[in-house]
This record gives structure tokens, C-alpha cells and sequence, in this order.
């Protein structure tokens, strides 16, 4: 696994179909053609006639960075509550309706966006630009679907998160190296707050909806077997009269780098071995040093060969697993994190595999990696790209990523660039750069002492 992050809600990722792959001096890319209407919705058309299927994707400018202090959780409610009905569409009508046309649904919160999609047969396309026009315009928000919905987000907390073992200690973790003073945006674990929904009403449910879920806070992008011409007639019949919103306030964030190692011990009721977690602080997607961290983080801890799985886990015999993972919470348009995870086997202390991890970052720091390590890390990147564009949705989320941390959809078509880009030199120097142990947060999971009820 590339990603430490065990998802709260989770993208289903579809065996659709393959997307057109272009050969020669155009291969790989993807034809964009886009446009905003007059109330803000930025709208990108990616068409695709190689298969009799369309993704329609909305993604929402707002996740939980856009939470205030005593409102936390409400981004993730909200995947949730548009689900709930609207105007045009029963409370269980959204599900159903795609689904008796052969299609998928879902959406996922993260940090920095929320995103919902469809997949269908291209005939019915135009089902799911309505459905989606119709609960930004006319979402149904009233006190039984929040309390229902509240409760549901409750309960996901409880089997997810409450009853599974270093869960809860990993998002603490990744949210501890962010003061809440200075960057609430990700000083704040993404579910929430159960004490702030409980405190919630649903005025300031409507509220955060009036403001993040309006069409100037939207990019709706379409990929796969549809006419050009016909999908901007439809977008503008279906979206062009939902009213704008007032412009959401700026997200602050405010850290310090290297500003001393922070440790911390925490008893996990649920663990029946010790773990050791180490955050470190970096920069944010769009930096020039991403790529290269990203490609660090796969020669660490991605995969069985990875080189802190093969010294812990299987030299050793110290640890029952390790992972190593960049954005660990989703790409951030601010600070972000890299974080390295080892569950210890029994009868090893977190002492130890701290020794252990810090040695493997020590040898990175000190003698860079391999010709070959650095080639296996972009062939993977490489591969995950390309076999991603075979499906319309994972291309509809690539081109939306794009426009959102890189500024711009046609970046979809660049940004394997950077990767391939990396040198050896990169990754010693952001190794050295960022992998300090004073601009990292430590945090020790231990099992509860004594016997177990």
C-alpha cells in the first residue's frame, strides 16, 4: 500500500472500461475542453468514444481544512446528507436511479475536497448531470436527515475508528505536528468532532451548505462517450440557473519547520502489540520537492521490497509490518505530512523500532539510494499513471487533482514529468532537508497493561 491511511470513506474504485490511449508524440494524453458557466461552475469535457460509458465527477472545494473550531465534521456529514433527497429526488432516490441504469455512485471527503461521481452507460449521462444540478440547488436539509445522518457518522466512527486497532492513534497522529492555534485547517482529525455534531443544529448544518456547496465552489468534469456540443447544452440547462454563493473565507495555516522533535505515548485499547508512528512536516503538493518525496516514501516503506519492510520486518524480525506514505490524508494545498508506520512483533519495544526506523532514514540521509531503487520507484509511479487513465473515473479524479493542487486540469497531462524528473541528489537532499528528527512528531502506541477483559 502507497498510503498509510485507512480511508473514513473510501473511493470504489471501478473495473470500467478503458479511456482512448492516444500513440506517438500524443500518447497519453487526454483532449480537454473547458469552460465556466456564468454563476462560477468551472466545467472540464474530457471525451472518450472508445467505450459506451461516462463519469460525471463534481468536486466540492471544501473538506474538513474548511472547519471551524467547535463545527468540525461537518464536510464529512455532508457526503452523507447528499445522499438524503432533494427537491426533484427521494431520500433513497439518488441510489436507486443510477443504479437501475446500470451505473455506480459514490463520494469521498477528504482534507482539502469532497467529490462525487457517477458512472453510466453513455445514454443515460445526462441522468447524472441532473441529479447532481439538482441537490447543489435543492439538497434536502432538515432535522430528521441530520439527525440521521449524524448518527450514521457516529456509527462509522464506532466500527472504524473506535473499535479498530491503531486507527484512532494513527489520525491522531498525522494531525498532531499542526497546532490548532495556528492551523486548525489540519491541526483537526477529518470525521469530526462527536461532541461538536452532537452540539450542532441543523441552521448551521444549512449554513456550511449555502456556503461550500454552491456552483462558484464546484468543478464539475465529464470523461468518456459523449457529444461536446450536446454536454455543454446539458450542463447549462441543468446548472446554469443555480445561484452563486458568497466566496467561502481563505484557509490559514501557519507551521514552523524543525522546530524540535515532540513525542508522545499513547495506550490503544484495541492493540495487542506495540507501534511506533513517526510525522514528519512538508510542503504542499505544488512544491517542486513532492515528487521527490513521494518517490522516497515508495523506496522506504511501499511494498514488500521497500527498504524499511526488508531491514524491520523480514532481517530483523522486529516488526509485523511498515508502511511509508506521502499525504497521508490527501494531497494539501498547505502542509502536509510523510509518515513512517511499523507495528512491532511481540516481545519488541517501540524503544527498538525507533532505533530501527531511524536508522533507515540516517543510511537515505547519508548515502542517498541506488540507480535501481530510484528506477523501480518511477516505473511504479509511471505504471500507476498509465493504468489509471484505463479507467474513465480514475482519469475524471486525476484530471479534477490537477486543476485543484496543481492550478490547472491540463497539468493532468504534465505532471508525470516531475517524477521522471528526479534525480538521485533530489531525494538525498529532501531526505536531508525534512526527514530531521527535529521536524518530526513521534507518537508510541502501546497495548494496555495487565489482562484483557
Amino acid at each position: 500500500m502507497r498510503r498509510l491511511m485507512l480511508a473514513l470513506a473510501s473511493v470504489t474504485t471501478l473495473a470500467m472500461p478503458p479511456v482512448r490511449v492516444l500513440h506517438g508524440q500524443d500518447a497519453g494524453r487526454i483532449q480537454l475542453d473547458t469552460f465556466s458557466l456564468a454563476n462560477g461552475l468551472k466545467v472540464v469535457l474530457a471525451p472518450d468514444h472508445s467505450t459506451q460509458v461516462v463519469t460525471v465527477n463534481v468536486w466540492y472545494n471544501v473538506g474538513s481544512r474548511n472547519e471551524q473550531a467547535g463545527r468540525t465534521g461537518f464536510a464529512h456529514l455532508f457526503e452523507h446528507m447528499m445522499f438524503q433527497g432533494s427537491a426533484n429526488v427521494t431520500k433513497t432516490g439518488h441510489m436507486s436511479m443510477v443504479e437501475q441504469a446500470g451505473g455506480q455512485l459514490n463520494g469521498s471527503t477528504q482534507d482539502d475536497r469532497t467529490n462525487f461521481w457517477e458512472v453510466l452507460p453513455s445514454n443515460r449521462y445526462n441522468m447524472g448531470l441532473w441529479l447532481e444540478a439538482d441537490r447543489m440547488r435543492s439538497l434536502a436539509i432538515n432535522q430528521a436527515n441530520f439527525d440521521n445522518q449524524r448518527e450514521t457518522v457516529k456509527e462509522e466512527r464506532r466500527l472504524r475508528i473506535d473499535n479498530q486497532p491503531y486507527r484512532g492513534a494513527f489520525l491522531k497522529g498525522v494531525t498532531s505536528p499542526f497546532d490548532t492555534g495556528t492551523c486548525f485547517a489540519y491541526g483537526h482529525e477529518l470525521i469530526g468532532s462527536m461532541t461538536d455534531l452532537n452540539a450542532g443544529k441543523v441552521e448551521d448544518v444549512k449554513a456550511f451548505f449555502d456556503l461550500y456547496y454552491a456552483p462558484n465552489n464546484a468543478t464539475l468534469t465529464l470523461v468518456g462517450d459523449f457529444d461536446p456540443a450536446e454536454a455543454r447544452k446539458l450542463v447549462n440547462d441543468y446548472f446554469a440557473n443555480i445561484p452563486r454563493a458568497k466566496e467561502p473565507p481563505p484557509v490559514s495555516c501557519d507551521v514552523k519547520f524543525n522546530a524540535g522533535e515532540k513525542r508522545e505515548t499513547v495506550i490503544d485499547a484495541k492493540a495487542t502489540l506495540p507501534a511506533l508512528l513517526r510525522v514528519f512536516l512538508v510542503p504542499e503538493y505544488r512544491n517542486p520537492d513532492h515528487a521527490a518525496l513521494e518517490l522516497l516514501a515508495t523506496i522506504l516503506g511501499g511494498g514488500e521490497s521497500s527498504r524499511m519492510n526488508r531491514a524491520i520486518a523480514r532481517e530483523a524480525k522486529a516488526a509485523l509490518a511498515t508502511q511509508v506514505g506521502l499525504d497521508v490524508t490527501g494531497p494539501h494545498r498547505g502542509p502536509s505530512t510523510f509518515a513512517a508506520l511499523a507495528i512491532a512483533n511481540q516481545g519488541v519495544s517501540t524503544d527498538s523500532i525507533d532505533k530501527l526506523m531511524s536508522a533507515e532514514i540516517a543510511k537515505v540521509v547519508a548515502s542517498g539510494v541506488t540507480d535501481e531503487e530510484l528506477s523501480k520507484a518511477r516505473n511504479s509511479k509511471r505504471a500507476s499513471a498509465l493504468f489509471g487513465r484505463q479507467q474513465s473515473l480514475n482519469t475524471a479524479e486525476s484530471i479534477q487533482a490537477a486543476n485543484m493542487f496543481l492550478g490547472s486540469p491540463n497539468a493532468v497531462n504534465t505532471d508525470l514529468e516531475r517524477y521522471m524528473k528526479v534525480t538521485k541528489e533530489d531525494i538525498k537532499r529532501v531526505a536531508q532537508q525534512y526527514l530531521r528528527p527535529d521536524n518530526s512528531t513521534v507518537i508510541l502506541i502501546k497495548p494496555p497493561e495487565g489482562p484483557r477483559p
